[in-house]
């Protein structure tokens, strides 16, 4: 029998489709949303990156996420109200503070709110279902990256404050986990170190 071929001897093959999937998982990086420009992804093409992006493990079926979309003026509407809301919620913050709350959704055309929905549930522990819904936004960054797009996830206050959330529509047991922002890199990004997998790796023997 011939012995099945380890990852190193695949890899080593060119043009072999497993090459090719793992060239396209180590390329990943984020975008800072400062260098994220038009186009994004339209209406249609984030339709297909979510059908892609919701394949995730999931206990039970939950499908414990939602997702809300900012494009267009909508953006600046949304910067505005933040502000008012940080100026109500600390009187001391500053204006340099203040402005980028006016100014951070203004860079990348389209943010996608990821949103975990975690009500009671007698079986499927909340952990579990915070933890798919953050594979849906890790599997979105790849699947927008993978159609030529860039993108990064943001958090801030703004992703932990409830009149936030009720401003856009999130029911109590509805949560923001996350702002990504969406476009076209407006210049490649370096490198930056990564970890060491074998220094991260152990085995355990009883």
């Amino acid at each position: 029998m011939t012995p099945k071929p380890d990852v190193p001897q695949q890899l080593a093959a060119p043009g072999h489709a497993l090459d090719a999937a793992l060239a396209h998982l180590d390329t990943r990086r984020s975008v800072p949303f400062m260098r994220l420009q038009e186009p994004a992804p339209d209406s249609a093409t984030l339709l297909r990156l979510l059908a892609s992006a919701t394949r995730v493990p999931d206990h039970g079926i939950r499908e414990p996420f939602r997702f809300v979309t900012l494009r267009g003026d909508a953006r600046r509407v949304f910067g505005e109200r933040l502000a008012a809301r940080h100026r109500e919620a600390d009187a001391d913050a500053s204006e340099s503070v203040i402005a980028k709350d006016l100014d951070r959704y203004l860079h990348a055309p389209l943010i996608v709110v990821l949103v975990a929905q975690l009500g009671p549930d007698p079986k499927i522990p909340e952990q579990e279902r915070l933890l798919s819904a953050g594979c849906t936004g890790f599997a979105l960054l790849q699947a927008a990256q993978a159609a030529g797009f860039g993108g990064c996830w943001l958090t801030g206050w703004a992703a932990y404050d409830r009149e936030v959330a009720s401003m856009l529509g999130l029911d109590a047991h509805e949560h923001v986990i996350g702002f990504i922002h969406l476009g076209t890199p407006s210049q490649d990004i370096p490198e930056r170190r990564r970890p060491d997998p074998a220094a991260l790796l152990s085995e355990w023997t009883p």
